[in-house]
């Protein structure tokens, strides 16, 4: 069995919209024992997500 746990990233820049930080999300997950399994947008806006929710999964 498995536990899930979301993190919430946001986009930056109003031009030029980015996503920062996830990756040492990523990776300070995985070393606390937590699986990158996938995300999903949570906000969007004229075709751009402002928002994304990263999935992480532990085996319990």
């Amino acid at each position: 069995m498995y536990t899930y746990e979301y993190e919430r990233i946001y986009t930056k820049g109003v031009i030029r919209l980015k996503f920062e930080d996830h990756e040492a999300v990523i990776t300070r997950r995985a070393e606390d024992g937590w699986r990158y399994v996938g995300w999903i947008p949570v906000t969007q806006s004229n075709g751009f997500i402002g928002e994304m929710d990263l999935i992480f999964e532990k085996e319990v």
